[in-house]
């Protein structure tokens, strides 16, 4: 192969990346440190080493939270460091660049994943992954590399301790496996210059600049509506093994996507606590689908709670979605009044304190609670007062749907009642776990 020329001079750390042979690197960066350099270059090795061991047509890819941080983030650079290789060819409006008459280099968005799907990969990096749903790592793109035993990166700054941070915790326990961590300051890389720390430090938040310069996963999500709470029930174990009682009604609360993403949480209600014992969601799928899916769990329902908006009669068919569920034989189906996001918001706020979440039936609904935050706005450096429209506004409106519909009950004073009961499931014994039973409902 002839000598290829590629503008690029990696730092010291970015060299060493390159060099480090694990097929799985977590890599903690702070900002301005080089992370989307490093990643389309290192995409680009990628491509070439594959090449070289005579797999045919190579395919990489670099994926962001979202489509237009992909076209903005590292577009550019994809062109800048491909644009003297052979075959160059960039497709502008797929986002992809052709080059050595075989290679592919891919960009994407976390919040479109079907794009991603079926594809194979000799390599992905995932930049900021602390922001995508854990889903598009598990269910789509490492699926992706196995037929080519491919590899892949996981890059960006701390959001709390969420999805990335397991990754990383991973990649520190499994270091003599196949996984690797990095973790990299900027008070230690050198990389921004002092005064230019010290500036940061007097115009950011304490917690601000831990996580964007210090790398910092204990310092809470900026902008988070949530995760302070949630936080404090993870502490507090609140979320743990939540087991089914077949004693009582399993309600559901969902928010129905027409192309998107359908999410539904059940729940049972025992004394002062809600209990969460199992979320689904899925997209692409017909009302059939869930209904179905209902079926399969086993559960003996209550209420299903549904968004305002199901009531909408489409022109194709004169029939709304609420028309479907009961040609379904779903019943009884309520729905929640239309609230304001803010004071939905708050109504989930009020709830929280008394919720347990099954943490393995209910992990991906835990994480977007978590994860969901208001959109900021780069230009003016400020939040913005309306959640950022990402994979986690599907289940929180589900789990807002959920507390406004309590908040109805309570106002109305139309709480379910249960029959009193002596024998509790999850205390056989009738020792104190701090668990209250079944007979105890009370509004909060």
């Amino acid at each position: 192969m002839a000598e290829l020329i590629i503008p690029y001079q990696p730092r010291v750390l970015q060299q060493e990346l390159h060099n480090d042979p694990t097929r799985f690197k977590v890599l903690v960066w702070h900002r301005r440190a080089g992370k989307t350099v490093w990643a389309i270059n290192e995409a680009i090795l990628k491509a070439i080493k594959s090449m070289g061991e005579g797999k045919p047509r190579p395919r990489v890819a670099y994926i962001a939270p979202l489509l237009k941080q992909a076209r903005t983030v590292a577009w550019d650079y994809a062109k800048e460091f491909t644009s003297q290789l052979p075959g160059y060819k960039p497709n502008e409006g797929n986002l992809h660049i052709d080059f050595l008459d075989g290679c592919r280099l891919n960009l994407y968005g976390s919040d479109n994943p079907d794009a991603a799907r079926g594809i194979y990969l000799d390599f992905v990096v995932m930049d900021e992954y602390a922001q995508m749903s854990p889903n598009m790592w598990t269910e789509i793109i490492r699926p992706a590399l196995s037929d080519r035993q491919g590899s892949a990166a996981f890059i960006g700054t701390p959001k709390g301790k969420n999805s990335f941070y397991n990754l990383y915790k991973r990649a520190e326990d499994e270091k003599a496996e196949e996984w690797s961590g990095y973790l990299y300051k900027a008070s230690e890389t050198g990389y921004v210059a002092e005064g230019e720390l010290l500036s940061a430090q007097n115009d950011m938040s304490e917690e601000e600049y831990a996580q964007e310069y210090e790398c910092s996963f204990e310092a809470a999500i900026q902008g988070a509506y949530y995760s302070k709470q949630m936080e404090r029930l993870t502490k507090e174990g609140q979320v743990c093994s939540v087991p089914y009682e077949s004693a009582l009604p399993v309600n559901t609360a969902w928010d129905l996507g027409l192309d998107d993403m359908t999410s539904i949480w059940f729940y049972q209600l025992a004394g002062k606590e809600i209990r969460l014992i199992d979320y689904y969601e899925n997209s692409g799928a017909g009302l059939p689908h869930y209904v179905q899916v209902l079926r399969e769990r086993g559960y003996t329902y209550g209420e299903h709670h549904l968004p305002h908006d199901v009531k909408v009669k489409e022109l194709s068919t004169g029939r709304s979605r609420m028309d479907v569920l009961k040609s379904l034989q779903l019943n009884p189906l309520f729905v929640v009044p239309k609230l304001g996001i803010e004071d939905g918001i708050n109504a989930v706020r009020s709830i929280l304190s008394r919720c347990w979440f099954d943490e393995k039936k209910c992990a991906r609904g835990i994480e977007a609670l978590r994860q969901y935050r208001t959109e900021y706005d780069q230009k003016s450096q400020t939040f913005r007062a309306r959640p950022l429209h990402d994979w986690t506004s599907h289940p929180c409106d589900a789990f807002r749907y959920l507390a406004v519909s309590l908040r109805e009950a309570v106002d109305q004073k139309a709480l379910p009642k249960f029959a009193d009961q002596e024998y509790d499931i999850f205390n056989p014994l009738g020792e104190d776990t701090g668990l209250a039973s079944s007979n105890d409902w009370v509004p909060w």
